[in-house]
């Protein structure tokens, strides 16, 4: 599981170069997340969150600040969480969300990304019933068994606890974030996160073989390029 959530991260790791286009997706989120459920991060968890994923990813705080501003005004776009599933390139299994307020060109711009390279647009469930949605984190450290007892302490619901090269992983149940956020912080106040974030989570990984590489980058390059895509998750495991 640890192979597959490094994988997701290096697939996304171009979109992170662009930063005119991270602003714009974490804009997007933040302005939604504050107009559900408050612009309050205090009592908003999920805002506060976002929030600090946006920071550590070098979100500028007036992108932050005129996102709620936008969504205190309760003027704005109304944007739609869509979820589309599918086989890409390699016949690798992939969940792409987006945030739009136009179904019809989400759904033209996302189709075309799977019709340009061979992958199939698939109906909704056909993969995600092979994906766990987890709260991950990351961070440094090379003790597992002090970090599970830590967390059992708490009386937090745990998937996994792995340990590679000096960096520990932890897999909870997605309704469990705060929870293990929590708990190892109190524990270690000087923790630094490397990742902290929810994600869909393959339970099986598929070999892309050296030939349709190039299609399946072709494929996530024209993903992170569409404005309404947000995140893409996959279960490929791509050629070292």
């Amino acid at each position: 599981m640890g192979r597959a959530f490094e994988v997701r991260k290096n697939a996304m790791a171009k979109t992170a170069g662009a930063k005119t286009k991270v602003y714009s997706k974490y804009g997007k989120e933040i302005y939604v997340c504050a107009k559900n459920g408050g612009t309050d991060p205090d009592t908003n968890l999920s805002l506060r969150r976002l929030m600090e994923k946006a920071k550590k990813d070098q979100v500028p705080g007036h992108v932050i600040d005129k996102a709620i501003d936008k969504a205190a005004g309760g003027v704005g776009e109304d944007f739609q969480p869509m979820r589309y599933e599918g086989f890409g390139p390699g016949n690798c299994m992939v969940i792409v969300d987006c945030l739009s307020d136009n179904a019809n060109r989400t759904i033209t711009e996302v189709r075309n990304c799977f019709t340009k390279t061979n992958a199939k647009l698939g109906a909704q469930g056909a993969v995600s019933h092979m994906f766990d949605h987890q709260a991950v984190f990351q961070f440094e450290g090379d003790d597992e068994d002090a970090i599970l007892e830590v967390l059992m302490e708490a009386d937090v619901d745990v998937t996994d606890v792995e340990v590679n090269d000096g960096k520990v992983t932890v897999y909870a149940p997605h309704t469990e974030f705060y929870q293990v956020k929590t708990a190892l912080t109190e524990a270690y106040p000087d923790i630094s996160f490397i990742a902290d974030e929810m994600s869909w989570m393959p339970q099986t990984e598929t070999e892309i073989s050296e030939e349709d590489m190039p299609m399946f980058e072709k494929f996530m390059d024209m993903l992170n390029d569409c404005d309404d895509v947000q995140d893409v998750y996959h279960n490929a495991i791509t050629p070292s």
